[in-house]
């Protein structure tokens, strides 16, 4: 009975892991995503100035799709690695970048907080790169697959810096969607 598990035990255990984690990370960004009314289809970002690099709407579906299944995956390497030193800070930091990557939405698309966002993103960026090191040393593959998000991360900090400088009033174009008027 003292047995080490078979490479297929061990596959079988990370495949539980990543049937609960992908789904549930994508789930969740779908939910920030249409609470926030995000992409063109907003009145408010559709009237935004938008910079030179800024990527059709469809992509963004995309990239975020992608994204948040990489992402989930890397977490799923992690919850696998139980006896894995810096394990728990890892999903630690995991979770307290998925919590600040679905707050962005809401924050830019619905409360039209351009400057707030631009600061949530940025230490989103770094709270990333600091999990994306953790996992890197669990399992490097959990850190590479962390790194797209990264960069895109790097991006989309630039877009919302342009979007800021391009529109110093975009909180006042149209009345934010989490005020009500009377």
């Amino acid at each position: 009975m003292n047995e080490i598990a078979s490479q297929g035990q061990l596959r079988l255990a990370y495949l539980r892991w990543a049937l609960v984690t992908v789904p549930a990370i994508v789930f969740l960004g779908f939910l920030s995503g249409k609470f926030a009314n995000s992409g063109f289809g907003n009145r408010w970002f559709a009237s935004l100035n938008l910079p030179a690099l800024m990527p059709p709407g469809w992509a963004f579906g995309v990239a975020w799709t992608i994204l948040y299944i990489l992402m989930a995956l890397a977490f799923a390497i992690v919850l696998h690695a139980r006896s894995a030193k810096g394990r728990a800070a890892a999903i630690a930091l995991f979770l307290v970048q998925l919590a600040l990557n679905l707050l962005w939405s809401p924050l830019f698309f619905r409360a039209h907080q351009v400057g707030a966002a631009l600061g949530l993103i940025l230490v989103l960026a770094m709270l990333v790169a600091l999990t994306t090191a953790l996992f890197w040393r669990i399992r490097p593959f959990a850190g590479a697959l962390m790194l797209p998000y990264l960069v895109w991360l790097v991006f989309a900090s630039y877009l919302n810096y342009e979007v800021g400088r391009l529109n110093p009033d975009a909180h006042r174009l149209v009345a934010p969607a989490l005020q009500t008027q009377i």
